[in-house]
């Protein structure tokens, strides 16, 4: 019980602090959280990337050469077969634990994100977290198909709700430390912090309803767990563009112009 008398002493000098002052402390903190998720998310996959695909298929998939990988794959002396059996096992392994401990975890991530926003006041149980980086390592690690972004999105937004939870906070502010924690933790796992910042105003909002408050918020907490997470993985872009990739003529942008318009156009048609 010594971990919730540290809290509540934490918490009652926080909230002596303003509104605004207070949300401050609070998005640093979920920045170092938002850091703190990636790293173990990062560590789960390479744990169980080796011990499903390496270990018992005999298979390396490519990899990000600043993540360690190469980009080419290694197949055992015993080919591809086992490759479907380490998935279905992977699969199992991953429906148990979130039938069994944490429902809410199936699926992408950002789904149970926006339902919590929007229809459950802000409110994730603890379990989400853990049990969806532990899950999700396991889904990738042993080559199905998933990606990063909805694991962290959900498990980063969890110690969010959490944290807002246990320093008693109101509604309102449990949903935007929600949101400041799904953006730390996609700025740290991604390395890139005002895209974080933006889709995660983007995905939880609708229309223009956002408070710019929510947008600096995130904004603050993204760019303090992007430069935790570079102390560990650096902080080059995650995907390089090669320096030789050019327009050879300035008026070629506008060829990107018209692609913005026509997918800003369509995007706007569709559902």
């Amino acid at each position: 019980m010594r971990h919730r008398a540290v809290l509540k002493t934490l918490g009652s000098g926080i909230m002596r602090l303003g509104r605004q002052q207070r949300l401050i402390v609070d998005a640093v903190v979920l920045g170092v959280a938002g850091a703190a998720a990636a790293q173990v998310f990062t560590y789960l996959l390479r744990g169980a990337n080796w011990l499903f695909l390496e270990r018992l298929a005999g298979y390396r998939p490519p990899g990000l050469p600043d993540e360690g990988g190469v980009l080419r794959e290694v197949i055992g002396p015993h080919g591809l077969w086992l490759v479907p059996v380490v998935v279905a096992l992977g699969g199992l392994i991953v429906g148990f634990l979130v039938q069994r401990l944490a429902p809410e975890t199936e699926g992408h991530g950002t789904d149970t994100v926006v339902q919590a926003f929007h229809r459950a006041d802000g409110v994730l149980r603890a379990r989400v977290t853990p049990i969806k980086l532990l899950g999700s390592a396991i889904t990738i690690g042993s080559g199905g198909s998933a990606g990063r972004e909805g694991p962290i999105a959900l498990a980063a937004a969890g110690l969010g709700s959490w944290y807002a939870s246990a320093m008693g906070r109101t509604g309102a502010e449990r949903r935007l430390l929600l949101l400041v924690g799904m953006a730390a933790g996609i700025a740290a796992i991604f390395r890139s912090p005002v895209g974080a910042a933006l889709f995660a105003i983007e995905v939880l909002y609708a229309d223009m309803e956002f408070e710019s408050g929510a947008l600096l918020l995130a904004m603050l907490a993204s760019v303090v767990a992007y430069a935790i997470n570079g102390f560990f993985v650096g902080w080059r872009p995650l995907f390089r563009v090669p320096g030789h990739l050019t327009l050879p003529q300035p008026l070629d942008n506008g060829w990107y112009l018209v692609l913005g318009v026509g997918a800003g156009v369509v995007a706007t048609i569709m559902p």
